[in-house]
């Protein structure tokens, strides 16, 4: 099976599990759960793509077992995160942008935080650059333990095994083998939605704050009335 790589093909799920196999797909997802550096890394479309191939017997590994080590990796990839964020603290607010890492995204992860608060560590996992900051975040922000460690679980479970339980379900439907590629395309479209809803909507309050800031006096204060 050959897949359209979504980018640079050392980032093609087919191509990662080719040449590291089941051990370099648990490092993967340990690194894009919860370190800085793994934030760019195709979590969704690997794990998609390791239930397609297993299902397929293309991948020479038990089903259970795969997801099992597959949510260990996730959950003790956020547990690292955690602890890094509450070493680091607020400090992490102020490191400067380099290649690997951007100040915008740590703001992101602490947006969702603020807003979905603990469940957040759940539904980060379906988003990709922001289930890699918020356990970091709440490392930041003090989140008591045992509600991280409950939430961390239930999304690492749902996350983990979901995913790549859906690519063995689909991998014994022939449409998906004969559009792999396609459904691939798909699965990492879906999941950079969220993302861009929350760019534009980011993009249309500093429109309209910047608007607001440029009106006259007056009509600033009829707005504010309303």
């Amino acid at each position: 099976m050959t897949t359209l790589a979504l980018g640079p093909s050392w980032l093609d799920p087919d191509y990662l599990l080719n040449q590291f196999g089941l051990w370099g797909l648990l490092v993967i997802v340990f690194a894009e759960s919860g370190l800085l550096i793994g934030f760019f890394l195709p979590g969704d479309s690997l794990l998609f793509t390791t239930g397609l191939l297993i299902t397929t017997h293309k991948l020479d590994t038990p089903l259970w077992l795969a997801c099992l080590l597959i949510c260990i990796a996730a959950i003790l990839g956020d547990q690292a995160g955690y602890l890094f964020g509450k070493k680091v603290g607020p400090a992490l607010f102020n490191r400067p942008d380099s290649k690997l890492f951007k100040q915008e995204n740590v703001v992101k992860a602490h947006d969702f935080f603020e807003k979905y608060g603990p469940k957040s560590l759940v539904l980060a996992r379906f988003v990709p650059i922001v289930r890699t900051f918020t356990p970091i975040i709440a490392g930041v922000s003090g989140m008591r333990y045992r509600s991280f460690i409950t939430f961390n679980i239930i999304g690492g479970v749902l996350w983990g095994a979901g995913v790549t339980l859906l690519g063995a379900w689909l991998g014994n439907i022939d449409f998906v083998h004969k559009n792999i590629e396609a459904i691939l395309i798909l699965i990492v479209l879906i999941s950079v939605v969220p993302i861009a809803i929350e760019f534009l909507r980011a993009r249309g309050k500093s429109k309209k704050a910047a608007s607001a800031a440029g009106a006259p006096p007056a009509q600033r204060g009829r707005h504010a009335k309303r």
